[in-house]
């Protein structure tokens, strides 16, 4: 069985760099894993692959909608997988690329979208959430307490479909999931030292602002509904704010470094869970030669 092989890590630990690098000595192409890049016009504060990168190995799975169209991770591994078919048979390697948690548990584990919508019980959550803010929050810790453990407390729209599953079946969202049948998998992690990693998403969102974020952001809720949940991805909604006077630019990019280092943590926190992952240093001086062996060990004979 073809392994799927994933290489992931927290933003700005140079997942990009890196694959550029192994697209010279493996005949790869690269499928992202990212749910930002997946969206047209929003390049700059979603880090996108540069033209020159871009001409070095192909991406596929960027710049695919339009922000206003909906999405979701059920699509994301639809879609990733019919590519990752064609890589293959195409002769080359497919390479998944990101940090996206909840794309690489679709990959891994499939996605769960066993039960049907319920517009009537989504809109009593929702008008519950609005009366009594964090009551659902506190309704999934006591009805499924793992699902509350995975799902993060800001993340409403994940909480209101876990809680959706549970009042419409009767059965918790994370028994459902954990009845997926998982998929065979190589997961490498680029792990660099905290310190550096925080200074270069330091550095990376200073050059956003320097090779025109804000004119992008302007441009984008120019053409659009400046609420999308598009728009609600950092960088972008903190220039938004600056943007409607809600605080000074200087203090939008010290936000947007925040948040980014925050994700960051988070995103490291996630990927502990895979007792299998490998984590390597990209500083280590042999990291091309350690992850193309990994890659080849795992290829299919």
């Amino acid at each position: 069985m073809r392994k799927k092989i994933i290489l992931s890590g927290p933003t700005g630990a140079g997942k990009t760099d890196l694959v550029v690098v192994l697209s010279e000595l493996l005949p790869l192409e690269v499928i992202s894993m990212d749910s930002r890049q997946i969206y047209k016009y929003m390049d700059i504060g979603t880090a996108k692959p540069d033209p020159f990168q871009l001409s070095k190995v192909k991406h596929h799975m960027i710049d695919i909608i339009e922000p206003c169209d909906y999405f979701n991770a059920f699509l994301y591994q639809k879609m990733a997988k019919e590519i990752e078919r064609e890589i293959w048979e195409r002769g080359k390697i497919p390479i998944f690329v990101g940090g996206t948690g909840l794309y690489i548990d679709a990959l891994i584990k499939g996605f769960f979208e066993g039960v049907p919508r319920d517009e009537n019980i989504r809109r009593e959550l929702s008008r519950l959430n609005e009366q009594e803010p964090g009551i659902l929050r506190k309704m999934l810790e006591e009805f499924d307490p793992e699902a509350a453990s995975r799902i993060h407390p800001q993340d409403i729209k994940r909480t209101i479909r876990a809680l959706e599953v549970y009042l419409k079946t009767g059965k918790r969202i994370s028994e459902l999931q954990n009845q997926r049948v998982q998929t065979e998998y190589i997961l490498i992690v680029l792990n660099p030292p905290r310190e550096q990693l925080y200074a270069r998403i330091n550095s990376r969102v200073e050059k956003m602002i320097e090779h025109g974020l804000v004119e992008e952001v302007r441009d984008l809720v120019a053409r659009y509904d400046k609420h999308l949940d598009a728009f609600k991805t950092i960088g972008y909604r903190e220039i938004i704010d600056y943007l409607d006077g809600v605080y000074s630019l200087d203090m939008a990019v010290h936000l947007i470094k925040r948040n980014t280092r925050h994700y960051a943590r988070r995103q490291i926190i996630y990927l502990r869970r895979f007792k299998d992952a490998i984590w390597l240093d990209p500083n280590d001086q042999d990291i091309v030669k350690k992850v193309m062996r990994i890659i080849e060990e795992n290829l299919p004979r």
